[in-house]
C-alpha cells in the first residue's frame, strides 16, 4: 500500500481539466506534495464544477479532458513519483437526461433492465410498482408550466421525449402509440391506404400494440430501437409523415393561453411511468431517495452487487494499473450497509489507501472494524482549529452574543428544533416513507396493531431528533456495543421528550437493537431489518441538514467554531485534548487525512483563524461591534417593524467582514459581491426570514442592499474607518495563527492535507466561493524564488517574509519547508511515537508542544497562540523579550544537539528548551535532534 505523505486536493471544472494539472504537478512536487487529490473525475451532468453529480461512472469525464490527455497527466504524476488519491461517489447520480440508466428505468419502467440500480420507491420490500416515479424538477406547479409552454413535446432520432428546458425526459413505448395514432384519418386521406409509407406506418402501430409482455431487458430494448428506427426513417424520408408528426406535436404542445389545448399533452404525461412536479413537492412527497434533500442528486443501490460492479468497473481498472494510489470514498453514511461496501471494497481494489468522508463528533470513534485507514479529516481540523478558540471566554461570549440579539439561545434546544423544521418542511416524504414501513410491520404483532401512522411518523422524528452522532451501523450480522448504547441513549431522550409516545418508542427500540421474536418468517425478519437499515440512512442527511446546514447559520456566538464536524456549543479545546486526540489518532488511525481546508468547509481557514483571535479579547469585541451597528442603525431596512437585517444576521455579518476581508486592497470591489451572494446563501441556510424552499425577496434584498451600504465609503465612512483598524489587528494575529496551525497539521499523526490555493492565504467563503480559480502561476513564481532564496541567506528571507506578511509568502515558505521534513523524516512523522511536552513559565499557556520520536531520532513542534496579549501589531513573537521565561521539558534521553529544519539554525541545550531560544527567528520551529 502507497501510503501518502502529503496530499494536494485539486477541483477539477470544465475550465480546470487535466491539461491544466498536468501543467502545476511539478509545482505540487516542488512544495512537497506526494499525493494529488482529485475531486471526482467521472462522468458529471454537463457543465459541473465539483463532479458529484455524476452521470456514469464507468467513464472520465469527457469535459475534463480526453483519455489522452487523462493519460498524460497520470504519466507526469508519475514521473514525479507521486501518487493520486481519488474521490469517489458511491451514493448517488445525478437525476439527469444524461444519465441514460436513470432515462432507461423512466421510459420502460419495471421491464427497464435498471431498475434495480436507484433507490426507488419500486424497490422496497412489498412496494407498488404502480406508482409513478417522482420527478420534481419544475420550477414552478406542474399546471403552470404547462399551460405556460415550459413542458414541450419533441420528436429526434432517439424518440419522443418531454423537454423543460435542458430537462429531456422519454416517452414510453405505449406513448407512441397514442401520439401516432391521433389525427391518423389525415395522413390516411393524403397518402391514401394503399401507399407503402401507410401501410409501414400502421405496421408500426400493429407493432407497438403487441410487443410482447414477456420480452424484458435487452431483448425488449432491440425491439424498442427496432420501432423507433422504423419511425425515424418514415420521418426522414416521407414528408408527408413528417408534416404529420410536426403537426401532431404543434396540436399536443398546445396553446398557451387556451388551458383546454394542453389536455392532450396532459394525458400523455399521466401515461408515463414518471410524475414531473413542481421542485418543492420533493420535500413533502418523495419515492425516491435523494443526497440529502438535493431533488438533482438520486441515489443508487451500491448495495446490489451488480451495481457495485458496475459503478466501481472503471475505478477498479484504475486501480489495479496503479494509477489511482488510493481512494477516498464520499458520504459513507449514505449508503445502506457502509460495513458492507468496504469489505467488498476492499476485497476488489486490494491493498490501497482508502479514507472515507466521515464526520465524527467529538467523542465518537471511527469503527474499528473498517479496514481503511481513517476520515478525511474534518475530526483533526476541528480539534485542532478549537485549540485556538480561549476556551476561559467562553461565558462572556455568551453575554455578548445574546446581549446583541436580545435573546437568548440554548445550542441543545436550537438543533432539536432545526431537526424538527427539516423533518416537517425537507425530509417530510422521506419520514412518511419509514412511518409506513414501520406501520406494515407493526400490523403484524399484536402489541403494535393499535399504532397509528401519524403516532409511529411521530415517534420516529422524536428519535432521529436526538441521535446524537451521524449514524448507527447495526448490520443483519449484529449490533456492536456502542451503536447498542447509542440506541438506549436515543429512545430514553426520546421518551422524556415525548412522553405520550411511549409503546412506540419501545417498538422502535425493539426494532432497532434486533431484539427477534422466535415467532418471525424469514421473510418478516428481513423487512425488520430492511426498515432498522432504512433508519440509519436518514439521521445522517437530517444532521447535516439540521445541524451543518441550519443551525450552523443560525447559532452565531463565535463563527469559527460553526464548521462541518463541529460543535459550536463546545467553546474551544484544551491542549490536554488536543494531545489525547493525537495520541488516539497515532495508536489506530496513524494514516488518516489532516485536514484544515476542504471543499465543503463554511469558510477558509484563514477566516476561522482570524475569528479565533475574537475569543482572546472579548471586552474589545464587544465594543467594536456594538459601535458599528450604530453607526450602521440607519442602513437597516424596515418592515412591519422588524429591522432587516435582524440583529443575529447583522452580527453574522460583521464576523464574516473581520474573518475574510481581503488583505490586498484590489480585491475589495469584488470582496463586496462575494460577500452579498454569501449572505444570501447564509440566510437561506438559516431558514429563518427566507429558504430555498420559500425565498423572501424582500428580506434578501434589504441585506444585500445593507451590506452594499456598510461597504461602500462613498455612501458614509465612518464605518470603514471604525472598522478597518480593528480588523487589521485581527488579521495581523490571525497570521500567526494560521503559521501555527499549519505546523500543527504537518506534524501531528496522519497525512497533512492541503485544499487547493491555501499554501497561500485562504479567505475564502463557503462554496462555489471557495471554487473560485486558484492562480498558480504566482505561487509557482513565489516558491522558485524562495527555495533559491534558501540556499543563499535563510534568515534574510525570513525576515522579509516577515516584513511582508500579508502577500502570504511566509505561510508558502512555513508549508514548503515543513513538507521538506516529512519527506527527509519520513518515519519519523509517520510511524514515530506521539509525546505531549510540558510548558512552564510566564507564557506556558500560549504554547502547543509536542515531540515525535521513533528510536533514537525526535522532533519537536512548537507552536504559540493567543498572540494578543503577547504582542502588538506590527511586532512579531520571537525571542526574549516576548517569551521570556517561558520553556519546555525535553523528552527524557534527549539530545542536547538540535535543528530547527524551518531556519536551518542549529540550538545546543539540555533537559530544558528556552522557547525564546525556540523561536529566535520565526514564529514556530520545528526542531529535530542531531541523530537524526
Amino acid at each position: 500500500m502507497r501510503i501518502p505523505t502529503t496530499t494536494y486536493r485539486i477541483q477539477f471544472t470544465p475550465e480546470f481539466g487535466f491539461e491544466n494539472a498536468k501543467a502545476i504537478a511539478a509545482y505540487l512536487a516542488d512544495l512537497g506534495i506526494t499525493d494529488l487529490y482529485a475531486s471526482p473525475i467521472f462522468k458529471a451532468r454537463s457543465g459541473s464544477t465539483h463532479g458529484y453529480d455524476v452521470v456514469d461512472a464507468a467513464q472520465l469525464n469527457p469535459e475534463l479532458g480526453t483519455t489522452e490527455e487523462f493519460e498524460a497527466l497520470v504519466s507526469e504524476l508519475q514521473s514525479l513519483g507521486m501518487g493520486w488519491l481519488q474521490d469517489i461517489v458511491p451514493n448517488h447520480m445525478a437525476y439527469s437526461s444524461e444519465n441514460h440508466y436513470l432515462m432507461d428505468v423512466l421510459e420502460h419502467g419495471p421491464d427497464s433492465g435498471y431498475t434495480d440500480y436507484f433507490d426507488l420507491g419500486w424497490n422496497a420490500p412489498f412496494a407498488d410498482r404502480q406508482e409513478r416515479i417522482l420527478a420534481p424538477l419544475l420550477g414552478d406547479f406542474y399546471g403552470v408550466s404547462l399551460e405556460k409552454g415550459d413542458i414541450q413535446l419533441q420528436y429526434s432520432q432517439t424518440g419522443l421525449t418531454v423537454n423543460y428546458y435542458s430537462l429531456k425526459l422519454p416517452l414510453r413505448l405505449e406513448s407512441y402509440t397514442k401520439f401516432l395514432s391521433y389525427n391518423l384519418g389525415k395522413i390516411t386521406r393524403k397518402l391514401g391506404r394503399n401507399h407503402p409509407d401507410f401501410i409501414k406506418l400502421l405496421g408500426i402501430l400493429y407493432i407497438l400494440k403487441n410487443v410482447p409482455l414477456e420480452v424484458v431487458d435487452k431483448q425488449r430494448q432491440d425491439q424498442i430501437a427496432f420501432i423507433k428506427g422504423l419511425i425515424w426513417e418514415l420521418y426522414t424520408t416521407n414528408d408527408d409523415i413528417h408534416e404529420f408528426i410536426e403537426d401532431n406535436l404543434k396540436i399536443f404542445n398546445g396553446d398557451v393561453g387556451n388551458p383546454e389545448s394542453f389536455n392532450l399533452l396532459d394525458e400523455l404525461l399521466k401515461d408515463q411511468f414518471y410524475r414531473l412536479a413542481f421542485w418543492k413537492v420533493g420535500a413533502e412527497e418523495m419515492n425516491y431517495r435523494r443526497f440529502f434533500t438535493v431533488n438533482e442528486l438520486i441515489s443508487v443501490k451500491v448495495e446490489d452487487s451488480r451495481v457495485f460492479n458496475n459503478t466501481h468497473s472503471l475505478i477498479k481498472k484504475l486501480v489495479a494499473e496503479s494509477k489511482f494510489t488510493g481512494l477516498r470514498i464520499d458520504h459513507i453514511d449514505g449508503l445502506y450497509n457502509p460495513v458492507q461496501y468496504l469489505e467488498r471494497l476492499r476485497e476488489k481494489m486490494g491493498d490501497v489507501y482508502i479514507t472515507v468522508e466521515k464526520i465524527l463528533e467529538l467523542t465518537e470513534d471511527l469503527p474499528e472494524n473498517w479496514d481503511i485507514q481513517g476520515t478525511s479529516g474534518y475530526d483533526f481540523l476541528n480539534y485542532v482549529n478549537g485549540v485556538f478558540c480561549q476556551k476561559e471566554t467562553k461565558f462572556w461570549f455568551d453575554n455578548i452574543y445574546h446581549s446583541f440579539i436580545n435573546t437568548r439561545v440554548d445550542y441543545a434546544s436550537l438543533v432539536k428544533e432545526k431537526k424538527h423544521l427539516i423533518l416537517e418542511k425537507n425530509l417530510a416524504g422521506d419520514i412518511d416513507n419509514l412511518a409506513i414501513l414501520l406501520k406494515n410491520i407493526s400490523n403484524k404483532y399484536r402489541y403494535a396493531n393499535d399504532f397509528t401512522l401519524n403516532g409511529l411518523k411521530r415517534a420516529i422524528a422524536e428519535v432521529l431528533t436526538v441521535f446524537p452522532v451521524y449514524r448507527t451501523y447495526i448490520t443483519p450480522e449484529g449490533i456492536s456495543e456502542s451503536d447498542r448504547a447509542t440506541i438506549q441513549e436515543v429512545i430514553t431522550q426520546a421518551r422524556e421528550q415525548a412522553p405520550l409516545l411511549q409503546n412506540e418508542l419501545t417498538f422502535i427500540e425493539k426494532l432497532m437493537l434486533l431484539e427477534f421474536d422466535d415467532s418471525l418468517t424469514q421473510t418478516e425478519r428481513e423487512q425488520w431489518i430492511y426498515f432498522v437499515l432504512r433508519m440509519q440512512q436518514y439521521s445522517g442527511p437530517l444532521m447535516a441538514k439540521g445541524v451543518e446546514d441550519t443551525t450552523l447559520y443560525v447559532y452565531n456566538r463565535l463563527l469559527s467554531l460553526n464548521e462541518v464536524g463541529g460543535n459550536p456549543s463546545h467553546f474551544g479545546i484544551s491542549t490536554a485534548e488536543f494531545h489525547a486526540f493525537n495520541q488516539k489518532h497515532q495508536a489506530n488511525w496513524p494514516h488518516t487525512m489532516n485536514a484544515t481546508a476542504t471543499h465543503d468547509t463554511k469558510r477558509g481557514e484563514d477566516v476561522r483563524a482570524r475569528i479565533n483571535v475574537l475569543s482572546e479579547i472579548p471586552q474589545e469585541w464587544e465594543e467594536q461591534v456594538n459601535i458599528w451597528s450604530y453607526l450602521n442603525q440607519d442602513r437597516r431596512s424596515e418592515r412591519h417593524g422588524f429591522a432587516m437585517p435582524d440583529r443575529n444576521d447583522e452580527y453574522f455579518l460583521y464576523q464574516t467582514l473581520v474573518g475574510a476581508f481581503p488583505f490586498d486592497e484590489d480585491e475589495e470591489s469584488s470582496f463586496l459581491e462575494r460577500v452579498k451572494d454569501y449572505m444570501i446563501k447564509a440566510i437561506r441556510e438559516a431558514k429563518v426570514h427566507t429558504a430555498w424552499l420559500r425565498p423572501d425577496s424582500e428580506y434578501e434584498q434589504a441585506c444585500a442592499s445593507f451590506i452594499e451600504k456598510v461597504l461602500d465609503s462613498s455612501i458614509s465612512s465612518q464605518f470603514i474607518e471604525a472598522f478597518r483598524p480593528f480588523q487589521q489587528r485581527i488579521a495581523y494575529y490571525g497570521i500567526f495563527n494560521s503559521l501555527s496551525q499549519t505546523l500543527l497539521k504537518a506534524t501531528a499523526p496522519g497525512v497533512p492535507d492541503f485544499y487547493q490555493g491555501t499554501e497561500l492565504w485562504d479567505l475564502s467563503l463557503v462554496d462555489p466561493d471557495n471554487r473560485r480559480p486558484v492562480d498558480f502561476e504566482l505561487r509557482r513564481s513565489y516558491l522558485s524564488t524562495i527555495r533559491e532564496q534558501i540556499k543563499t541567506d535563510i534568515l534574510a528571507l525570513i525576515q522579509e517574509l516577515l516584513t511582508h506578511k500579508t502577500d502570504g509568502r511566509i505561510k508558502l515558505f512555513l508549508t514548503a519547508q515543513l513538507l521538506k521534513a516529512r519527506k527527509n523524516y519520513l518515519a519519523l512523522f509517520t510511524e514515530g511515537d506521539y509525546l505531549p511536552l510540558e510548558i512552564q513559565g510566564s507564557h506556558a499557556n500560549h504554547i502547543i508542544a509536542f515531540a515525535r520520536r521513533q528510536g533514537n531520532q525526535t522532533a519537536i513542534a512548537i507552536a504559540p497562540r493567543f498572540f494578543t496579549s503577547l504582542i502588538q501589531p506590527g511586532e512579531d513573537p520571537l525571542g526574549d523579550d516576548v517569551w521570556q521565561d517561558t520553556h519546555l521539558q525535553l523528552p527524557a534521553n534527549s539530545s542536547s544537539a538540535w535543528k530547527n529544519v524551518l531556519t536551518e539554525q542549529t540550538l545546543e541545550v539540555t533537559e530544558t528548551l528556552p522557547i525564546a531560544q525556540a523561536l529566535a527567528h520565526f514564529p514556530v520551529a520545528l526542531l529535530v535532534s542531531a541523530e537524526c
